[in-house]
């Protein structure tokens, strides 16, 4: 099999994993679901989140048995076939049990050397964003095109915070110092839609810490594939009375990469 048919076929099961999932979040929303805590008692996993993995474990199971599997919710699974799915059942979890209309489904295939597909999927919108190693970002069969903005004083900055408070504080300090030299910054709540989001060009640039490979993995590939430059943060340690900041990931026009670089790192 050909690299080009691979990523197709790759593609088309990424696809029917996310609307698997999808239906699952779509079925549950609004309705008394079972919540609990994780990294911190404000960073929630409710039974829609469990049950839309589940859903695309099912899929992947019957479709690619012996691919590893890395899951917001179940963890890490091995197989032989040395290509691993990321995925994240539902990005947005605290918008989702809050009804704000703003998560989607995250399922991408990578292999040893990066991203081979990448599916983001909107159910409210029924809006499929999907891209392959070789091939153009798309919303269904509409082409994207990241932002060519030139200027940082024009640009719409899109960002997330930690669940931890300390963290945020240090992020917090970070945006008041950025929010004069940009257009605006926005803050949605989940990062995989984000980056969708900055692929068809709704935002300029994204930058994150603490984002998890499920939580970009997909989103990343997107951008990359619409003419924007995904670059890797360091973690930063603790200095001067601050915490120590995670690693994460900054996304930008090539214009803009270097300055907005510069300024978060």
């Amino acid at each position: 099999m050909s690299d080009t048919a691979l990523e197709q076929q790759l593609l088309g099961v990424a696809q029917r994993a996310a609307r698997a999932a999808g239906a699952e979040l779509l079925a549950r929303r609004g309705g008394p679901l079972e919540v609990r805590t994780k990294s911190s008692d404000t960073d929630p996993v409710s039974e829609a989140d469990v049950a839309a993995e589940q859903a695309i474990r099912a899929v992947l199971a019957a479709e690619r048995p012996d691919d590893a599997i890395l899951g917001e919710e179940g963890g890490q699974s091995d197989g032989p076939s040395g290509l691993r799915w990321v995925v994240d059942p539902l990005d947005g979890t605290v918008n989702y049990l809050y009804g704000l209309p703003a998560f989607v489904v995250s399922v991408a295939c990578e292999d040893a050397e990066g991203g081979l597909v990448g599916v983001t999927f909107d159910p409210l919108r029924d809006l499929l964003y999907s891209a392959t190693r070789s091939g153009p970002a798309r919303c269904g069969e509409t082409i994207l095109a990241g932002s060519s903005e030139t200027e940082l004083s024009h640009a719409m900055i899109a960002t997330g915070f930690s669940y931890d408070a300390a963290v945020r504080g240090v992020q917090g300090r970070l945006v008041a110092q950025m929010l004069p030299q940009v257009r605006d910054i926005r803050r949605v709540g989940a990062a995989a839609l984000d980056l969708t989001w900055l692929a068809a060009g709704r935002f300029d640039a994204y930058f994150e810490r603490g984002v998890k490979a499920w939580d970009i993995a997909a989103g990343s590939l997107l951008c990359s594939r619409a003419g924007l430059v995904v670059r890797h943060l360091d973690a930063v340690p603790a200095r001067n009375g601050d915490v120590a900041l995670p690693d994460g990931v900054l996304v930008a026009p090539p214009a803009l990469i270097d300055q907005l670089h510069a300024f978060v790192a």
